[in-house]
């Protein structure tokens, strides 16, 4: 691996999603000051329930493509048909189910309002991932990252428009603005899915396109799902015991608490942007490949990874536990200030959170992610038991200490699976 290339690739994922993230930053910044702690609660959650059941969508295709086209090459193109056949059923089931949980669910009709108006975003980011995938096998990192960033400045934009127009940003405004913008990159992201079966499809690392055609076994739809299932879940499995609390916080403490806990949750949300882009945006794909082809390199990238995300994720966290009381007041306004409260005490998980990132990249490749599966449904359900108890006797705090525990559970289980299934033929260092 070219270190020279590799430094210049994440560099450039690196900005254009921390600029993304920028972006998504002040959209929800104005959200929050428009909107105020209640009512920008409520579409939080709104929020937060849709982009939990977003990795059913896609069921975990975009990560079971990186896998499958890192160890087949050329001949995992094989792959594609039953895929778009499951991304198409999964979709249609998904939003089904969305709306009606919004109409017998839900009581509130702001809410059910809400949830049917941003079941697009829903198809959307099974999309947006999946073309991120294409251009990550395709190594075309400078189109990668401006197809992830384009959505927020849209969303960013006419945010804007919006304040400008109306007074006041109401729930059902905001969910519309987030529902066109999600069409729009639905029919982009289409186009780019087709030309991955065509003669536009550019795969990095496998040699070149072979010019001809070989018997080869075509999946079905449920060859597709019996593979990506793992995935897919754990996708759902991560963002329940990372998001779940804005959802548990805004039924067990009201709408005021969640919107409190929805703006800690960006801030946070922002500081783990590194360790995402180094491993899902780069390294994912490569890892695969190695762990097959390579295994010096792979046991290397995880060792020297561990140190390197330890090392970044202590100096992350001192700087959010001493920036917070001066930013939080400035940035989001005084009627945020128990946010300073929330982040000082959501900082003891960011170390944890940067070596899970390394350790569990590990655990996604050959037969391993059933296990890693096993674990983080372990830990999702933890976190929820441990919500539930928490919540109503601390409130906010309760959730954040959950967090932070569930993070310590979390990479603890990571180390013990790498020593024990992955590296076991190694002693680790």
């Amino acid at each position: 691996m070219n270190i020279s290339l590799a430094l210049k690739a994440i560099s450039l994922l690196w900005l254009s999603s921390a600029f993304g993230a920028a972006l998504g930053f002040f959209t929800q910044v104005i959200l929050a000051r428009h909107m105020g702690p209640t009512m920008y609660g409520a579409f939080s959650a709104s929020l937060t329930i849709v982009t939990l059941l977003a990795p059913l969508a896609g069921f975990g295709l975009p990560a079971f493509w990186l896998r499958v086209f890192g160890v087949e090459g050329w001949k995992a193109r094989r792959w594609l048909p039953s895929g778009f056949k499951l991304l198409t059923h999964s979709a249609i089931l998904i939003t089904a189910l969305v709306i009606l949980w919004s109409f017998f669910f839900e009581t509130r009709e702001t809410v059910q309002r809400s949830l049917t108006l941003l079941t697009p975003f829903l198809v959307c980011q099974a999309i947006i991932e999946l073309v991120a995938s294409k251009y990550q096998l395709e190594e075309n990192y400078k189109k990668q990252a401006l197809w992830q960033t384009t959505p927020h400045a849209m969303r960013l934009l006419l945010i804007v428009a919006a304040t400008l127009i109306y007074n006041e940003l109401s729930v059902e405004l905001v969910s519309s603005v987030y529902s066109v913008v999600s069409l729009i990159y639905i029919s982009i992201g289409v186009v780019q899915l087709k030309k991955m079966t065509a003669d536009g499809f550019k795969l990095k690392g496998h040699g070149p396109r072979p010019t001809q055609r070989t018997q080869v076994t075509i999946p079905s739809i449920r060859d597709s799902y019996s593979h990506a299932w793992p995935f897919g879940v754990a996708i759902l499995f991560h963002l329940i015991y990372y998001q779940s609390n804005i959802i548990l916080l805004q039924r067990l403490d009201g709408d005021h608490s969640a919107g409190l806990y929805s703006v800690a949750f960006v801030v946070i949300n922002g500081i783990y942007l590194l360790p995402s882009v180094i491993y899902q945006r780069f390294l994912i794909a490569k890892i695969h490949r190695w762990s097959y082809s390579d295994r010096p390199l792979f046991r290397k990238v995880y060792t020297q990874g561990n140190w390197a995300m330890a090392g970044l994720g202590i100096v992350a966290a001192i700087a959010l536990y001493f920036l917070s009381p001066v930013l939080i007041p400035v940035i989001f306004g005084s009627s945020y200030e128990p946010v300073i409260n929330i982040l000082q005490l959501l900082s003891l998980a960011v170390p944890l959170r940067f070596v899970a990132m390394s350790v569990g990249a590990t655990l996604v490749t050959q037969e391993h992610m059933r296990t890693k599966v096993r674990y983080m449904g372990a830990v999702s359900v933890i976190n929820v038991i441990l919500n539930f108890i928490a919540i109503p006797r601390y409130g906010i705090i309760g959730a954040a200490a959950v967090t932070v525990a569930s993070e310590l559970i979390l990479v603890s289980l990571y180390f013990f699976a790498a020593h024990r299934h992955v590296f076991k033929e190694h002693q680790l260092v």
